[in-house]
């Protein structure tokens, strides 16, 4: 493979980006960042170790879920989940993360740099109460960058187009399970656990 070692080597290949391109990152939300977050109901965090290794962490909630807390910060409920925390585990060692905001039909996306902290507790928790629960904690980002990210992945991709989608294609999660972390469950159990019920189980411990 012919790879690339040095920053000249990269920008003779791929180019120096355009003066209106360098403008459009900030340093703070503004009110389009705004709306997009209130309308938002997913987005991806990337956290890093001290070690360098590197953990990509989809949340999602009804849109909004993304409290703007002012120009500067945001937060970030968290659910419950497997418990691993990667990207917890992360943060603590090394604040900077980022974020890639989705909202569903649109192809561009949001994208935020910062640094981050957990939060157990805030009164900003009421505003991100979801069926009578609230978050066991928060993920509270510092924004250092802030910029729209044009929709070429997702033209590309077609991700949003449903006439390319196969789901059913792949394993079901259940089976996925069964080979993975539950050999000795019976892939009938299984089916039963990940079907209807799954959604309802979301929101509590």
């Amino acid at each position: 493979m012919d790879s690339i070692s040095t920053v000249d080597e990269l920008e003779e290949l791929i180019g120096l980006p355009l003066d209106r391109v360098r403008r459009k990152v900030r340093s703070s939300l503004s009110d389009f960042d705004r709306q997009w977050l209130a309308a938002s109901p997913f987005c991806v965090i990337s956290t890093t170790d001290a070690q360098g290794h590197v953990d990509a962490s989809p949340k999602g909630d009804p849109a909004g879920f993304i409290q703007v807390l002012d120009d500067h910060t945001i937060a970030i409920p968290e659910r419950p989940g497997n418990k691993l925390a990667f990207g917890f585990r992360n943060i603590l060692e090394n604040p900077n993360v980022g974020i890639l905001s989705v909202v569903p039909g649109r192809t561009d996306t949001l994208r935020i740099n910062g640094t981050a902290r957990i939060v157990r507790d805030a009164d900003f928790f009421e505003l991100m109460v979801v069926k009578g629960h609230r978050p066991r904690a928060a993920v509270v980002v510092s924004v250092e960058e802030v910029f729209t990210h044009c929709g070429k992945a997702f033209m590309r991709s077609g991700l949003w187009q449903p006439e390319t989608w196969n789901p059913g294609d792949l394993p079901s999660i259940a089976k996925l399970a069964q080979a993975y972390t539950q050999p000795e469950t019976p892939l009938a159990d299984l089916e039963d656990y990940y079907g209807p019920s799954y959604a309802e189980r979301m929101y509590r411990e």
